[in-house]
């Protein structure tokens, strides 16, 4: 596929993450077309500096041919619609999570893959400086082998967004993806982009608080490996004030604690002596993770070529999910479905 000239691109929705690749994608490519498919009841948008083209239906999207697609919507929305554009032969950058669940994810990898498409799911946080550093020196070995890890990420949900009432976002909602498990899937993410496919998941959770919503609050995960033997405590929730977002990882020689919030990690080994190093990578700017994800995706459409975080890491990122979902409601451990066992 050669790209129009100018490029044409379409964005999926235009709630707060919708509105950001909206200003990045017009930052790194000023001459291009911007067209955002949107429900005809829409509010119109006036914070963008520019008048905004819409349309109100697949079938009209598809009739402009663009060249990719962006889905900034709600969860449930993303397979059936990624489906639409990768029939038709257009790439799909996917916010995360790429799902709600698994149904339709075996077909649309199916259809990615005969058309050689890039499908990429936007787990910003990849692009974090501080969490590449820490993904490095655990690579290499900094602190022996890794056999225990304990993350946690938790904030108070109506401070998310309080310019809005959070009982109508996304994150409050199960019909729209919402709770920790989803909204939260970053930790899931970046555990799985460092030590890979767990071999059991074992999950217990619920509303614990008096927020006015129909998901869970707070969720504790516990991910087993077997070769080498791992295991991993994740904590999840919409309820701490202050916000945290923390991960200890516990080798053989050391330990390693990385603060996201702050941008530090903290290194400390007892081989061949004991040895202490505070390390700062500061993110000057966060929006810059969102713009690294968007150049990369815009890249790889350009030259046909592959993207990092491709649509088989997302969907193995949503089989940690539904194991984690499938074992809150069973009481027990889950294994991650096979691919081939999708409905």
């Amino acid at each position: 596929m050669s790209l129009s000239s100018p490029p044409h691109y379409l964005i999926a929705s235009l709630g707060s993450i919708g509105k950001r690749h909206y200003r990045n994608l017009r930052a790194l490519r000023p001459q291009a077309v911007i067209t955002v498919l949107r429900r005809p009841e829409s509010e119109p948008v006036t914070t963008l500096g520019e008048e905004i083209a819409e349309v109100y239906s697949i079938e009209a999207a598809l009739a402009l041919k663009p060249d990719a697609a962006i889905l900034a919507g709600p969860a449930p929305t993303h397979v059936a619609l990624a489906q639409r554009f990768a029939e038709n032969g257009i790439p799909v950058f996917v916010e995360k999570p790429l799902s709600h669940d698994l149904v339709g994810l075996t077909a649309l990898s199916r259809t990615a893959n005969e058309n050689g498409l890039a499908v990429m799911v936007a787990y910003n946080l990849r692009y974090n400086k501080a969490l590449v550093a820490v993904r490095e020196q655990l690579l290499r070995g900094t602190i022996g082998n890794v056999l225990a890890v304990r993350a946690e990420v938790g904030q108070y949900l109506p401070d998310w967004r309080p310019d809005s009432n959070y009982r109508d976002g996304v994150s409050a909602n199960k019909a729209l993806g919402g709770g920790p498990l989803l909204e939260l899937s970053h930790e899931i993410d970046f555990l799985y982009w460092i030590f890979g496919m767990p071999q059991r998941v074992s999950g217990v959770g619920g509303r614990f608080s008096d927020l006015d919503i129909d998901v869970e609050d707070c969720i504790e995960l516990c991910f087993e490996y077997d070769s080498p033997r791992r295991i991993i405590s994740l904590h999840l929730d919409f309820l701490q004030r202050p916000a945290a977002r923390l991960c200890k990882f516990i080798g053989s020689i050391g330990t390693l604690t990385w603060d996201a919030l702050e941008d530090t990690f903290v290194v400390e080994t007892v081989e061949p002596t004991l040895d202490r190093k505070v390390m700062r990578v500061p993110t000057d700017d966060r929006n810059q993770m969102y713009i690294d994800e968007l150049s990369e995706f815009l890249a790889a459409v350009e030259s046909r070529g592959d993207v990092s975080i491709p649509l088989s890491q997302g969907i193995d990122v949503m089989r940690i999910i539904d194991a984690a979902a499938r074992s809150i409601a069973s009481g027990r451990a889950e294994a991650p479905k096979a691919f081939e066992d999708f409905l």
